[in-house]
């Protein structure tokens, strides 16, 4: 069995290969040559944590495992990252355990990648200004690898704490790029492009404050009850999604699903922009929006791309088992 320790990741994992992994599960998934398992996701009572698992199977690339892990709010105040996770790999001609690998900075490279891809397919090809809602932890892989998709000109940022917008600031300088903190009706006036990352339970950017063209990447409800938009915004939007089962329970789906605000038919899966099957954007006024409810088969495939590469590059740590 391989292990490949956290501390590794960094300098293994590029968000150039998590974008190229993720495209492929897309892809694969849209082909259905791969499927999710049903995710658990609990309060364990203790902690104040959520706890669960994310699974399922490519049999294009033979993934097969798990990422089992959580949120644990109270960990910073312990020196460790209030996400924790770690993915398990099998291999799926015998079963065996293949590889354990740590997930945590590979779910905030696999969820920003994600979004990514999403605006590289469904983003209007002339857009100039990015819009972020949200500055936590996973931000700033949000806009870094929203900033490698198209030729951004200014970021406009929202957050509930402006001060936390300081280290968004930091990656726009990083890019020589203008950075502003605004309010939700300018983000929504100047933006092309719009990611929310927040963990929020109620509604923050409303239909009202978004613009015809607008692409939105709503990357940070995972969890039954969380929203980052305004159900109505999702009646005139051409919706898009990573998996139609999640983002219909678990993401931010969920809200207009439930209020019969649209028919859960109206959601496309991502991979089949991907794949040529659906033309994506259709006009310069639409909007776009893509329901990234984070799913196994990401984890898998950013987790597959590690070990290749520990193995290829000599730290790998292999044990029996």
């Amino acid at each position: 069995m391989i292990i490949v320790p956290e501390r590794e990741i960094a300098g293994l994992v590029s968000a150039s290969d998590c974008f190229t992994a993720v495209e492929q599960v897309f892809a694969s998934m849209a082909r259905k040559s791969a499927y999710n398992f049903p995710v658990i996701r609990e309060s364990i009572g203790h902690a104040d944590a959520l706890y669960g698992f994310k699974s399922g199977f490519d049999r294009e690339s033979l993934a097969l495992g798990l990422k089992s892990g959580g949120f644990w709010p109270n960990n910073l105040a312990k020196g460790l990252t209030n996400h924790q996770s770690t993915v398990f790999l099998f291999d799926a001609d015998t079963g065996r355990c293949r590889a354990v690998v740590g997930g945590n900075l590979l779910t905030a490279l696999r969820t920003a990648a994600a979004s990514a891809v999403s605006i590289k397919y469904l983003a209007g090809p002339d857009a100039r200004v990015l819009g972020m809602i949200g500055a936590g932890h996973q931000s700033t892989f949000q806009l870094r690898a929203a900033l490698d998709q198209r030729s951004f000109e200014k970021v406009v940022a929202w957050n509930l704490h402006p001060e936390g917008l300081d280290r968004l600031a930091a990656i726009a300088a990083e890019r020589d790029l203008p950075f502003e903190v605004v309010d939700l009706d300018t983000l929504g006036a100047e933006a092309d492009v719009i990611i929310t990352i927040t963990s929020s339970f109620a509604p923050i950017l409303k239909k009202a404050q978004v613009r015809p063209g607008t692409h939105l990447a709503c990357m940070g409800t995972d969890t039954k009850g969380k929203q980052e938009v305004e159900s109505r915004l999702f009646e005139t939007a051409t919706i898009f999604t990573d998996e139609i089962a999640q983002s219909v329970t678990i993401g931010e789906a969920q809200h207009p699903v439930s209020e019969g605000l649209i028919e859960r038919e109206r959601i496309v899966e991502i991979g089949a922009v991907i794949n040529g099957d659906h033309p994506g954007r259709s006009s310069a006024e639409e909007i776009t929006l893509f329901d990234g409810t984070g799913v196994g088969l990401q984890d898998l495939a950013v987790a597959s791309a590690a070990v290749d590469l520990a193995v290829q590059r000599g730290v790998a740590i292999e044990v029996d088992f």
